[in-house]
């Protein structure tokens, strides 16, 4: 086992890691910013060590610093959380150059993945079932036009090293693509510095299915259910259950099963979450994330699993401790990401919170690391807080949901969280009745109210 763990990040996933190492008896080494220098990571770690401004480039994503405070520290490896340098290939490396464990998988399995073309290869030839369009990057508009007549209209466009919605566009019919085609490529090239783009079949309404999968880097590899990710804005999540309503227990297994099985085929090592679009019984491949995800505290809920002690503890060659057998799924989770934003504008939200009071009670978690007094800072992601309510059922679940919303208190700026007041009492919600086009809908339709 690790000595020490140097958690690059910051907010309510440092937190959570955090936590993690204190339970298992691992010290802890924070980095932050000087704009995060009274976070409750810093305050709570081991140690801390400041390695830069506020801008992320110079602070969060300076490798040189990071690698660095390891050294200085004597970090034996590092966990990244979830964005920054989660899944940035060059970062694993060198830190395997410098003999520091990255608490993830390898170089060379972020990079496929990381390549949303590349990616698509390897699932297809690993089985797992892939949405219907370009086998590679599309070239010029005569080529655009033969894929998108093979697989009909219509179709979407996505950049390969995109995410997030950008470079992604739709097209309805062969007008519309030439168009659709260059500000994809204009918008990749823009967020990525790689224009690069390719063509899949737009299916009308499916929902977001992603499977939690676990490998131990020797062939072995196993997952711990799905979750629905449907609700979303401008496809960014922000609300996610386990299990997905729309799916049964055959399902799961089904998709499940190929999903381990080509975990371990890969040798893949650690957690990664294997992200689909279903519909009509269908399943099609989306994406991999090779880290863990925001949404995880569910799958934990619902599986009573620390996904980051099994983060930590594959990392430092001690392997999976349960076998696909011993994985258990009991009740329904719902996650409500809680944002420092308005409501209905979705503007972010900076500034200092004069009051916070977190609900309590049978079932229910809050994730965050921001307490009364704190400022937000303008310089990051607008997440503040996650609040993960379990239940025996769905409808248990959701009157709990509903109950801790009406109790969760943060004055001083805007959040989110009227919002989901709003959706939890929505009959759509309430019957698992939505896909991934829903809320964009609900939102479109209120503000023509």
């Amino acid at each position: 086992m690790f000595q020490k763990i140097l958690i690059a990040n910051r907010g309510e996933i440092a937190l959570r890691v955090l936590r993690a190492c204190k339970e298992l008896g691992i010290q802890t080494v924070v980095v932050h910013s000087t704009a995060d220098a009274d976070a409750m990571h810093v305050r709570l770690a081991d140690e801390s060590v400041c390695i830069g401004p506020p801008p992320s480039r110079d602070s969060y994503l300076n490798i040189h610093q990071i690698v660095a405070a390891c050294e200085i520290t004597g970090a034996d490896a590092v966990h990244p959380g979830y964005g920054f340098l989660s899944e940035n290939a060059k970062f694993a490396d060198i830190l395997a150059a410098h003999n520091i464990t990255f608490i993830g998988p390898s170089g060379d399995h972020i990079r496929v993945m990381g390549d949303k073309i590349e990616a698509k290869r390897t699932a297809k030839r690993l089985g797992i079932p892939v949405v219907p369009g370009s086998d590679g990057a599309i070239n010029d508009d005569r080529e655009a036009k033969r894929v998108a007549a093979e697989i009909g209209y219509p179709v979407i466009i996505k950049a390969s090293a995109g995410g997030g919605g950008r470079g992604m566009k739709v097209a309805r019919t062969e007008a519309d693509l030439e168009v659709a085609l260059q500000t994809a490529k204009s918008e990749a090239g823009a967020a990525f510095g790689d224009d690069a783009v390719y063509i899949e079949k737009y299916l009308e309404k499916p929902r977001h299915i992603e499977v939690q999968v676990f490998g131990d880097g020797a062939g072995r590899g196993v997952h711990f259910g799905e979750r629905d990710c449907s609700l979303q804005r401008r496809h960014q999540k922000v609300w996610e259950e386990a299990n997905s309503p729309a799916l049964n227990a055959e399902e799961r297994a089904r998709i499940g099963g190929i999903c381990a099985s080509a975990i371990a085929d890969l040798g893949y090592s650690g957690a990664g979450t294997i992200e689909f679009l279903y519909e009509n019984g269908e399943f099609y491949f989306i994406e991999m994330n090779t880290r863990l995800q925001v949404e995880h505290p569910v799958t934990e809920a619902i599986t009573g699993i620390d996904l980051v002690h099994e983060q930590i503890r594959v990392a430092s060659g001690g392997g999976l401790s349960v076998r696909q057998e011993d994985i258990k799924f009991t009740g329904h989770a719902i996650e409500c990401r809680i944002n420092a934003e308005d409501p209905r504008t979705f503007t972010p939200s900076p500034g200092t919170i004069t009051h916070f009071h977190t609900p309590g009670g049978l079932g229910i978690r809050v994730d965050s690391g921001v307490y009364s007094g704190y400022k937000i800072p303008p310089y990051y992601d607008s997440l503040i807080g996650k609040l993960i309510v379990h239940g025996r059922n769905r409808v248990e679940c959701m009157m709990r949901l509903r109950r801790a919303l009406d109790e969760f208190v943060v004055d001083g700026i805007k959040t989110t969280l009227p919002l989901f007041r709003d959706l939890v009492g929505n009959p759509d919600i309430a019957n698992g009745d939505y896909d991934i086009h829903w809320l964009e809908k609900y939102l479109a339709e209120e503000d023509h109210a």
